[in-house]
């Protein structure tokens, strides 16, 4: 069962803060692709509200976030990016439902 993570963030009102978090989650993404036992590392922005982002961490199980957790590059990620923050991350787990066979839809 794939483990997955959603990570929403919502950017203060300073100019800089939308581009920066911008910038860090790409760079961010492009790092944690990497890790073992990552599917993938998606960031994406808002189409209506550009101070809101969302990141969907993907990995093959629970465990796996070991890896990611002990990349050097995880303890630069919130000290940079929560004073950016207008409020807290809002961070969900979830166990991805798997869509790999025919269901009955009870009526």
């Amino acid at each position: 069962m794939v483990y997955t993570l959603t990570v929403h963030l919502y950017a203060n009102d300073h100019p800089d803060s939308i581009p920066r978090i911008k910038a860090k989650l790409i760079e961010a993404a492009r790092i944690y692709r990497k890790d073992k036992e990552t599917i993938d590392w998606l960031v994406m922005q808002d189409v209506f509200d550009p101070r809101a982002f969302t990141i969907v961490e993907r990995f093959e199980n629970e465990s796996s976030q070991k890896y990611h957790l002990e990349n050097p590059y995880w303890k630069t990620f919130d000290p940079y990016v929560v004073p950016l923050l207008d409020k807290k991350m809002d961070l969900r787990r979830h166990e991805e439902l798997d869509t790999s066979q025919d269901v009955v839809v009870p009526v």
